[in-house]
C-alpha cells in the first residue's frame, strides 16, 4: 500500500478527483434545496422598534484596569 499522494499512480488520482467532486455536488445540492424548501414570504413579520431614551448603566462591582 503507497501512504503517499506523490507516488499514487494515474487511478489514484483519478478516484480522489472524482470522490471530491461528488462530495461537492453533494454539498450543493443540498444547499440548494434547503434554501428553495422553505418559502420566506409567508412566514416573514416586519416589526418596527423604536429607540426610547438613553439609559446609563453601572455597576460598582467591575474592577477597572488602567
Amino acid at each position: 500500500m503507497n501512504h503517499s499522494i506523490h507516488s499514487a499512480d494515474r487511478a489514484t488520482h483519478l478516484k480522489i478527483v472524482v470522490v471530491a467532486l461528488v462530495a461537492g455536488i453533494a454539498v450543493a445540492a443540498f444547499g440548494i434545496s434547503a434554501r428553495t424548501n422553505s418559502d420566506f414570504t409567508e412566514t416573514a413579520q416586519t416589526h418596527v422598534i423604536k429607540a426610547g431614551k438613553p439609559v446609563a448603566i453601572t455597576s460598582s462591582e467591575t474592577s477597572a484596569v488602567r
